[in-house]
């Protein structure tokens, strides 16, 4: 509730009882799309006080947020004192329409040197976590058996998402921050279950189905990994019960299949773990990795030409190398190489200018397994890849480590002491999420804003 009395110099808040005074221009400050900006408009029309004093509005929330929010609008800075719960804090903010701007003052680019542990967030699902997703706004979803979890930016858990006939999910990628894609596994003796489909990721109630046609003919699948294309394509691995192997190209607009990239003979594309499209080349990195698989593969499709333009695998590897695998696998920003890590925790790089050339390994096992408890070398997490703003992050049992520069020189260790091994982690709205093996824990990791002065 908010009842009006405007002048132009000076202004009088009473908000819940406690009277604020400030000047026009901090309240302009908030935007003209916003309820603070939007008193200032003529069309509220009115004066000041029958004794020519500043004008004067009642509002009628919490006090000692709108503190918070002023003192913000006036610095540019955001000082939360010790009494104010960050929810009740993002509710006020979400009112008055300032939550955007609490957000940006909340978290800085973020910048794997300067990443502080901001939460760990236990977990409520049966059975253990396989996947970790972030969102575009900085919340997240996790996936567990055939429910995914959905946390928004405040890391408030929303109404999960659950496959139709509660199948085991495989991947999930958010559209937008409002719409998630998940991927599920098709069970044996079912035709109406499995694949593709689309979620509110804010009411977890179901948008579209995506299906595959072969002959077209529609066919049921088992969806592996995701990623999202230039424009409206939706990637997905698919593996169907007669020759709907490959990966298949959606509209997510329509729901409707664009194309389908088959098998070749060679390719595990059906049974990839991992999808990245690259838009320096517009190629599709398409990754089978060990354990998945008896050995390891990486692909780069040219979807338009039906082609693949580079490949490589560790099939038929040396003797004294066959015991190592690469099991995760990341294309760098650059387009020039794909980094990939094996199940001893060595980095390797491969060149995408050069067809049939091998891994260049280079060891960090040492810097990893240093600080590794009993309990993570025991767990079979296996290490984990991204890359992020010129920046490359590894996972190895319960660390994730930052490597910088050209030649990835490790500059810093993430650690939390209370989740066990990391199984999965993900970056996106300038945060971190790492899904730990016990009891569903997963980490925030939050690059403090830079200092004002």
């Amino acid at each position: 509730m908010c009842t009006p009395a405007t002048g132009r110099g000076r202004v009088r808040l009473n908000v819940g009882g406690r009277v604020f005074e400030t000047t026009a221009a901090t309240i302009a400050a908030a935007g003209r799309d916003t309820m603070l900006g939007a008193m200032l408009d003529a069309s509220w029309n009115a004066g000041r006080d029958g004794g020519g004093g500043p004008a004067e509005y009642f509002i009628d929330r919490d006090p000692a947020c709108f503190a918070v929010l002023l003192d913000l609008l006036r610095t540019g800075g955001l000082h939360v004192p010790p009494g104010v719960p960050e929810a009740a804090l993002y509710r006020e903010a979400l009112y008055y329409g300032l939550l955007d701007r609490v957000r940006a003052a909340r978290l800085g680019e973020l910048d794997g040197d300067r990443l502080r542990l901001a939460a760990s967030v236990p977990g409520r699902a049966p059975g253990d976590g396989t996947a970790v997703r972030a969102a575009p706004d900085g919340g997240c979803c996790v996936a567990h058996g055939g429910a995914v979890r959905v946390y928004n930016w405040a890391l408030e858990e929303r109404r999960p998402v659950h496959y139709p006939g509660h199948v085991p999910v495989n991947d999930a990628a958010y559209l937008d921050a409002a719409t998630l894609l998940v991927a599920a596994r098709e069970r044996p003796g079912r035709r109406d279950d499995g694949g593709v489909a689309a979620f509110s990721a804010l009411t977890g109630e179901p948008r579209h189905r995506f299906r595959v046609a072969h002959d077209r003919q529609p066919r049921s699948f088992t969806a592996g990994a995701l990623a999202l294309g230039a424009g409206c394509d939706v990637f997905a691995s698919c593996k169907g019960r007669f020759n709907e192997y490959g990966v298949g190209v959606r509209d997510w607009n329509t729901g409707e299949q664009a194309d389908f990239f088959y098998e070749p003979p060679g390719c595990a594309l059906g049974d990839a773990d991992r999808l990245q499209w690259l838009d320096a080349t517009r190629t599709l990195m398409v990754a089978t990795m060990f354990p998945r698989a008896d050995s390891s593969s990486i692909s780069l499709l040219d979807i338009r030409d039906k082609s693949v333009v580079w490949s490589w695998s560790d099939a038929g590897t040396p003797a004294s190398l066959e015991d190592k695998h690469a099991v995760h696998a990341v294309a760098m920003e650059d387009g020039r190489s794909v980094c990939v890590i094996n199940q001893y925790d060595d980095l390797g790089f491969l060149d995408l200018r050069k067809n049939a050339a091998g891994v260049r390994w280079r060891s960090r096992s040492k810097l990893a397994t240093s600080g590794k408890t009993k309990a993570c070398v025991e767990e079979t997490c296996y290490p984990k890849l991204a890359a992020h703003s010129g920046q490359l992050f590894a996972s190895t049992g319960d660390t994730i480590s930052v490597f910088n520069g050209a030649d990835h020189v490790l500059t810093s260790t993430l650690r939390c002491s209370n989740g066990g091994a990391i199984c999965d982690f993900s970056i996106g709205g300038d945060r971190l999420f790492a899904l730990h093996s016990e009891e569903n824990v997963f980490d925030v990791w939050e690059t403090p804003p830079p200092a004002i002065i």
